[in-house]
């Protein structure tokens, strides 16, 4: 059985759901460390992904590094590292090649500190479908955004998903963007496309905005 790393990024400024808090005249809070079913947000993603079929867990910071880390630190499981960017102030892109470059396993499961309604179950038929496909080099599994099945376009596609360590690598080595146009370029380039359908409607949410937070709150 092929080794499999998480990478969970955890590294972005906190802008969108910052601006929020000061239209609302809440507390300002980064997104990750809002309470979440009597933890926090970073908490329950991470403990979803643990429960999955993984080998190792390599959570990347960046802004509000030092608060996320006393959390994380809460959780005992030695297959936990933590990384931090240097410099700071990257794209997603980049934040993701940082972990790829600590993470050991030849599939890496790509997930968004945001994303804590993704269920332990959706990882894992993530992880399956690449596992058991007829070339995991050339394959992205991705939790799916409109259509699922073999898919004909990667248009709005992002995390999480899974694909090989060193072929992903290869693709956003000079890259300091967001992942969508990267896939896209990986599915122009002949990588086959599967999309994952979700457990449920919320997996599809990330926190970005107060507005997403509520409606995961009320719901998870």
């Amino acid at each position: 059985m092929a080794k499999i790393s998480a990478i969970i990024t955890a590294a972005g400024k906190n802008s969108r759901m910052e601006e929020d808090q000061l239209k609302n005249k809440l507390p300002i809070k980064n997104k990750l460390l809002l309470p979440l079913n009597n933890k926090t947000v970073i908490e329950n993603t991470i403990n979803s992904v643990l429960s999955s079929n993984i080998d190792e867990c390599v959570i990347v910071l960046g802004h509000f590094a030092d608060e996320i880390e006393k959390i994380i630190s809460k959780i005992d499981d030695e297959r936990i590292q933590t990384i931090k960017n240097n410099p700071i102030d990257v794209g997603l892109s980049q934040s993701l090649l940082n972990g790829i470059n600590k993470s050991n396993g030849e599939i890496v499961l790509c997930v968004a500190g945001d994303q804590p309604s993704v269920s332990t179950p959706t990882y894992n038929n993530i992880l399956n479908y690449i596992l058991n496909s007829k070339s995991s080099e050339k394959t992205i599994s991705i939790l799916r955004r409109r259509n699922t099945g073999l898919l004909k376009t990667a248009k709005g596609l992002g995390m999480p998903f899974a694909a090989n360590r060193l072929q992903l690598a290869k693709y956003i080595k000079n890259e300091n963007d967001n992942l969508n146009p990267i896939l896209k370029k990986m599915f122009d380039n002949g990588f086959i496309f599967f999309g994952i359908e979700e457990e449920n409607e919320y997996e599809l949410i990330n926190i970005n905005r107060q507005n997403d937070y509520n409606l995961i709150l009320n719901n998870l």
